[in-house]
């Protein structure tokens, strides 16, 4: 055989091996990859307001304690009888899968009780224990809370007297994104289907992480 043939043969053979192994080894990113695709994404990063908390273990948190890491932030209270124990238990569930994605600053989970009358470090550290001891949860005073929560553009009040040992609270639904530099990118919506409860979709969070954190 003609030595350029066989040449020729070798260079194809090489070619088809090369972007068979590219394809199985190294496939190309798709949208989903590299686009947010469920995320409601703020114009602008809003700036936190300045704030001290207090966490399920009694230490005081600032605004600080946010920066260096990706935070996904829910509001609630532990007397919750729906919304809260059902969106806690769907990001735990997720939990370890967003701990494995690669990024160059850790994913955190922080859920802000905004019934401190209720919620003092005790009760927090028994519920969060309940999920999971990696996340954080922590309440403040309302004159830390409500700043705070109006920056992440949430909201939350009191339905009732909290004379009444079973009063409820109203609150945001949402799971809010914090970048690094402790600013709110965005946040995941609840999402309502038909006789089902709305609540954040944890699948669109994990869906969307790694396209939020490679920014």
């Amino acid at each position: 055989m003609n030595q350029r043939i066989v040449a020729g043969v070798v260079a194809g053979v090489a070619l088809i091996l090369g972007v068979v192994g590219a394809l199985y080894i190294a496939p190309p990113a798709t949208d989903s990859d590299t686009q947010i695709n469920h995320m409601q994404v703020f114009a602008q990063p809003r700036a936190l307001s300045d704030f001290t908390l207090t966490d399920h273990t009694g230490e005081p948190v600032t605004r600080d304690a946010l920066k260096d890491q990706w935070t996904l932030v829910f509001l609630g209270y532990t007397f919750c009888p729906d919304i809260c124990p059902t969106t806690m238990a769907a990001l735990n569930g997720v939990y370890p899968m967003l701990q494995a994605l690669e990024t160059s600053q850790p994913v955190r989970v922080w859920f802000i009780s905004v019934d401190p009358k209720r919620d003092d470090p005790a009760r927090l550290a028994e519920y969060v224990s309940f999920f999971n001891p990696e996340l954080r949860a922590l309440t403040g005073e309302h004159t830390q809370l409500f700043p705070l929560v109006r920056s992440m553009g949430m909201m939350y009040s009191m339905a009732e007297s909290t004379d009444s040992p079973n009063y409820l609270v109203n609150h945001s639904g949402s799971v809010v994104v914090v970048n690094p530099q402790a600013d709110v990118i965005g946040r995941f919506k609840p999402v309502a289907e038909p006789g089902q409860m709305a609540i954040a979709d944890v699948d669109h969070i994990l869906a969307d992480m790694p396209a939020i954190t490679s920014q």
